[in-house]
Formats: structure tokens, C-alpha cells, sequence
């Protein structure tokens, strides 16, 4: 079941913050932008990428703006600077509006090389669980094939009794690196999402040698979207209200001050491993307020419908089944 789309206005309520300029940031473009990937109504049309007049507005449709533009984002961010410019004049021109009524929302980003996750980034997460704060990131993966859609199902698998949720700020990486230095790093940087790192804690604290990865990683495991924030449009990544309801209630509720590795910092460290290309995708962690921390456990259950907020950002809502 695909839940009907939503903006998030009720977020634009949530804990005001008193947003400054970072210095560092540079992104691609030249203006802020929301990209989202989009499907036609009956599947009839493909994968399109579309540019939001804002947040919960109509979409420009990108290819009918110009058909020499690519189908997904990954490719718009592989082209540069050209394609984002594209992009721009496509908003601008107000042209080929597609009403979000007759399109279903995918991830901004589809079949990226990596998904990069950061475990216990944040201060309060730790002090919930009387975990000392990490000297250095703590580096983990989803596999790709994890990432579903912004209002899409979340699927219980029969394998685990106990899958549990963690909002997070996701950013993409929008130009290739190896060995980034910090003070470059935000250059690197595409835009800003919102993500849920479903986890399966029976799988990450008893199974598999207490590895990660498959915890992590089942089908649906991945919740993104519901666009592509590039980051001229985000003030200040680290200084977002971040938040998550289960039926309603609240459940996280903090700020990305509290990231203990902030993204220029988790880029030059992971950059010294692996190269970075167009599309990577990295999860940065989840405040407090999980559900195998609380007394008694909480984990979801068929027909919970579990909603990830972010100021600037948006809100993705996913059903359990």
C-alpha cells in the first residue's frame, strides 16, 4: 500500500532553530533546488527525474523540458555543473508542470554505488545507551538494493522479531574524490534527504557475529526521499530539528547539532578508504529514542505507519506490513 502524498507542514512548527551560513559549503549549483525522481501514473512513462516548485508543490518534468537530460538523478549529477544548471532554467521556465497528484514519489536516488552509514553519531544516542563517544567514525553499509521510496511500504521479513527505526540525515555525494580534505569536502556534496535506517536488532546485536551489515540491509530497509535538497537551500545542515513518529507519536526528537562527525569530517575519513562518486549516498546517524533502548522494548509491527521528519528537508511516511 502506497500512502497518499503529504507535505510536511506540521514540521515547520517543530523546535524553530536559529539557522547560520556555513562557510564551507559549496555546492554544485548555483541555486537551491528540490530534485525528486519521479514514476507517471501506470508505470507508463519510466523513471523522470523532476525539480519540486516546492516542497509538496508541482514537478517540473526535467526530459520534456529537454530531452538531452538524463532519466535518473544519479546520471543529472554524473553531467556537473551542467546538468544541475539545466535543472535551474527548468524551474525557472515554470514549463511541463506535472501535477503530483498523477505521479508516485521514488527515491531521489536509485541504485547508487554505495550506501555509507555512520553508527552512534550523535551525542544524545550515545548517553541513551551509556556508550562512550567514538574517537573516530564507525563505518557501515546497506546494500542498495535496501533503498525504497519515500511513502512506500516497509516490509516485515519473517527473519526478525524485532525491527526497529532511526530517522536520519542522509547526503549524496555530487563529484567524485579520493582523499578529500575537510576544508574541500562540502564541495563534494550534492544535497540533503531524509532517511530511515530500518534495523533488525535481533540481527545486529545476536546474529551474524554482531556484524552489521544484514541487520541493515533486508528489502525496504532504506527509506529516502522525498527530494533532493541541494545544499544551497539548506542553511545549515547541522543545526536541523530531526524527528520521528510511530503512529503519531513522537518517538526522536532532537537536532543535527548533536552529530558528533559532521559531514565534511565523515566525507574526508570515509574518502580516504574508497573513492566517492555521483550518487553515493551516506546515512549519518540516529539521535535517541529508539525502540530497543526503551523499558520495554518497542519494535514495529504490521500496520504501524512510521514517519521521519527533518527541518527544510520534508517527511517520509512508510506503512509496516
Amino acid at each position: 500500500m502506497r500512502l497518499p502524498l503529504r507535505s510536511c507542514c506540521i514540521f515547520r512548527r517543530f523546535i524553530p532553530q536559529k539557522q547560520t551560513a556555513d562557510a564551507q559549503r559549496r555546492g554544485l549549483s548555483g541555486a537551491g533546488m528540490r530534485l525528486v525522481q519521479f514514476r507517471g501514473s501506470g508505470d507508463r512513462d519510466g523513471v523522470r527525474v523532476g525539480v519540486e516548485q516546492g516542497e509538496g508543490l508541482g514537478v517540473v518534468d526535467l526530459k520534456a523540458f529537454d530531452p538531452s537530460m538524463p532519466s535518473t538523478v544519479r546520471e543529472l549529477l554524473q553531467l556537473g555543473d551542467r546538468g544541475l544548471e539545466c535543472a535551474q532554467r527548468a524551474l525557472e521556465s515554470g514549463q511541463f508542470v506535472v501535477d503530483r497528484a498523477n505521479i508516485q514519489l521514488l527515491p531521489p536516488i536509485l541504485a547508487p554505488e554505495k550506501v555509507v552509514c555512520v553508527g552512534m553519531n550523535y551525542r544524545d544516542h550515545c548517553l541513551e545507551q551509556n556508550a562512550p563517544i567514538p574517537d573516530e567514525p564507525i563505518i557501515f553499509s546497506k546494500f542498495p538494493s535496501a533503498i525504497t521510496g519515500p511513502y512506500d511500504d516497509i516490509v516485515l521479513p519473517p527473519e526478525s522479531q524485532e525491527v526497529d527505526w532511526e530517522v536520519e540525515l542522509a547526503f549524496v555525494i555530487g563529484r567524485r574524490g579520493k582523499n578529500i580534505q575537510e576544508e574541500d569536502a562540502l564541495s563534494h556534496v550534492a544535497g540533503f534527504t531524509v532517511a530511515n535506517d530500518v534495523s533488525a536488532r535481533d540481527w545486529q546485536m545476536r546474529r551474524n557475529g554482531k556484524q552489521w551489515l544484514l541487520s541493515k540491509t533486508f528489502d525496504s530497509f532504506c527509506p529516502l526521499g522525498p527530494a533532493l535538497v541541494t545544499a544551497d537551500a539548506v542553511k545549515d545542515p547541522h543545526n536541523l530539528g530531526i524527528r520521528c513518529l510511530v503512529n503519531g507519536d513522537t518517538v526522536q526528537s532532537s537536532n543535527t547539532a548533536q552529530m558528533i562527525f559532521k559531514t565534511a569530517a565523515l566525507i574526508a575519513w570515509v574518502s580516504k578508504f574508497v573513492t566517492l562518486t555521483p550518487g553515493d549516498v551516506f546515512l549519518t546517524g540516529t539521535p535517541p529514542g529508539v525502540g530497543v533502548f526503551r523499558n520495554p522494548p518497542v519494535f514495529l509491527k504490521k500496520g504501524d505507519v512510521v514517519e521521519c521528519q527533518i527541518e527544510q528537508l520534508g517527511s517520509i511516511i512508510n506503512k509496516v506490513i
